[in-house]
């Protein structure tokens, strides 16, 4: 894309959502695109219609405390959300939420519904299991607005591998609208994002290489990520912007993910990579220096392709909603990055 300055009209709010993101610990600062019929995209810089209403559901772990989810309902109703909860999202089956079966029939009864956006309400474990059960055509025809992260990421992901539709990685309704308070930027960029208004996303970035670049934006979590490659449900990405994060794995285990991606040859299809939040580790004393900063440097020098860091996503309390499979810009100048939501038609 050609170089372009952030607008006036972009949210103030998300420019100094990375500020907020840097006071946590541990953090860093198919054709040329997908090759797939992109006629289901929701996301182009338009105002998307009937943005008001939430479905929940439990596709992974089981909730651990119901009053939570309600919690998340008042607090998103008072944003002017109508939501409604799916019979299942309480059900605990083992470590899940109900069985396989009931699980894989929620998100079914998610595109039957009325309401336009699916949240889930946690991640934790168990997407991957349904990944076989779904059917992907169903989802992307719904024109729902599917949005999780953490173990969710497998469903983003394979739904832009199977058919090319946008989906939605960012807040969860337990996580960052169920606990003891909200987080002012994640619910004005969840806001934002669901209702197409966001344009620009720029952030603070302590290290970044120069880039000025567009392509289909894709990733999550970065076990998940890893986890589908050599599946089905893998995209087939060139000339994209992967972004990626965790929680509770040491810088090696992020390290070893990063290295399969490399060695896959994911990496260097690449037009940028930008790194969130990787947080809730801990060092020991022989690594001797070894850190997150030190595998981002291994990064560079590896892949030779552009790396951001600072990006406000993560397990943590201040983070975007960022559209999963839609054509975005990224830019960088000094001690920013400007990722420009509104490319579809640019």
């Amino acid at each position: 894309m050609s170089t372009r300055k952030p607008a006036k009209s972009a949210s103030k709010k998300a420019a100094t959502s990375a500020a907020a993101a840097h006071d946590h610990d541990h953090g860093l600062a198919c054709g040329e695109d997908c090759g797939h019929d992109h006629s289901h995209d929701h996301a182009d810089g338009q105002v998307l219609p009937d943005a008001r209403g939430i479905y929940l559901i439990s596709p992974s772990s089981a909730v651990r405390d119901p009053a939570t989810v309600e919690l998340a309902r008042e607090r998103l109703q008072q944003q002017g959300f109508r939501t409604a909860v799916d019979r299942s999202a309480y059900a605990v089956h083992q470590r899940f939420a109900g069985t396989d079966a009931q699980r894989a029939a929620s998100l079914v009864r998610a595109t039957k519904q009325k309401l336009p956006i699916v949240m889930v309400t946690r991640g934790g474990y168990g997407m991957g299991r349904l990944l076989d059960q779904i059917d992907w055509t169903a989802m992307a025809d719904s024109g729902k607005r599917f949005v999780g992260m953490s173990d969710f990421t497998a469903f983003n992901l394979a739904l832009l591998a199977k058919t090319g539709a946008v989906s939605y990685s960012g807040a969860t309704a337990v996580a960052d609208f169920g606990g003891k308070k909200v987080d002012d930027l994640t619910e004005a960029l969840f806001g934002e994002v669901m209702r197409g208004e966001l344009e620009i996303l720029s952030f603070e970035t302590q290290d970044a290489d120069p880039v000025d670049a567009r392509g289909i934006l894709w990733g999550g979590n970065l076990a998940m990520v890893a986890s589908l490659v050599g599946t089905p449900y893998f995209p087939k990405v060139r000339g994209g912007i992967l972004f990626l994060e965790d929680v509770a794995e040491h810088p090696y285990r992020v390290e070893r993910m990063l290295i399969q991606l490399a060695q896959a040859g994911v990496l260097a299809k690449q037009k940028a990579i930008v790194l969130g939040r990787f947080t809730d580790y801990k060092l020991a004393p022989h690594d001797k220096g070894y850190d997150l900063h030190e595998v981002v440097a291994w990064l560079r020098k590896t892949v030779k392709v552009p790396v951001i860091t600072g990006l406000p996503y993560g397990h943590v309390a201040t983070k975007a909603t960022l559209p999963i499979g839609q054509k975005v810009g990224i830019a960088t100048e000094k001690g920013l990055a400007h990722l420009v939501l509104d490319e579809h038609h640019h």
